[in-house]
């Protein structure tokens, strides 16, 4: 079984699906104690797909997606669901991919049916042995959709931008987390902490709500801080590794420590 952890947090626009495209990203290229290199699956569990086609998955409507190993409510349903991902890095090939479309929005119906927050969890069962890490990109919201992608994950991370609304939003994330694991049967489901994305160190604000996360969330559990950077911004658009965009090094090099960090911090088995 793969170390799976949600990425998730309590509003839209929080860098969510950025943290865990470009942290799996890193990860692949990054390398485990033993000397190999970790195979990644992504789950997007999030209806607006975005993840997905950062990661250039295109949709042509016919593929199947998570939702369909939701939908299925059988052990390792995932196991012939796997996508390769768009990018044409060698690194690529150790990356694959439930991809999500709006249809993911159907399950949420299923909130209410016995058992019915366990289908994710389900449908991994035995069929990501073959992974190090799984990184599930979470929906914005307490919804059905977040407690499937909880009660399959063994830790939690947040994603946040460095003002109130988004520090608070990662606080409630992790009270959720803290609270609720229980109710979803999973005890010992953690939270590592934190990423501060899209900060700009020239804007004095920010800086002033850095230092309140490191006071709200306890310095350790602060695990970085990605500089604010159009080529970031211009690489999810056009769906790229950063490796193939130019003068990315700056960029690359704090995804670089937050993937080593993962590594020694999760474990693979």
């Amino acid at each position: 079984m793969a170390k799976r952890v949600a990425i998730g947090t309590n509003k839209g626009g929080d860098g969510k699906s950025a943290t865990a495209v470009r942290l799996t990203e890193a990860l692949a290229q990054g390398q485990l104690p033993s000397g190999r290199r970790p195979r990644i699956g992504v789950v997007d569990m999030d209806p607006q797909g975005n993840a997905s086609r950062r990661l250039g998955w295109v949709d042509t409507g016919k593929q199947p997606t998570v939702n369909e190993a939701i939908k299925a409510d059988t052990k390792g349903a995932a196991a012939d669901l796997w996508q390769p991902i768009g990018w044409t890095a060698e690194f690529a090939e150790r990356i694959v991919l439930l991809p999500a479309r709006l249809t993911l929005e159907n399950r949420i119906k299923e909130a209410g049916e016995t058992g019915a927050w366990r289908r994710l969890s389900k449908a991994l069962k035995g069929a990501d042995d073959h992974l190090d890490y799984i990184l599930i990109d979470c929906h914005s919201q307490f919804s059905h959709l977040t407690q499937l992608a909880l009660a399959a994950a063994h830790h939690t991370l947040s994603s946040s931008q460095a003002d109130l609304d988004s520090l608070n939003s990662a606080r409630r994330y992790r009270d959720f987390v803290v609270e609720r694991g229980e109710d979803l049967a999973n005890d010992d489901l953690d939270w590592l902490g934190v990423i501060l994305s899209q900060v700009d160190s020239r804007n004095s604000g920010e800086v002033q709500q850095v230092k309140n996360a490191r006071e709200l969330f306890g310095e350790e559990k602060v695990w970085g801080i990605v500089p604010r950077m159009t080529l970031l911004h211009y690489a999810d658009e056009d769906a790229k590794p950063l490796c193939q965009v130019r003068d990315s090094t700056r960029a690359r090099a704090p995804w670089e420590l937050l993937a080593q960090r993962f590594i020694k911090e999760v474990p693979a088995r």
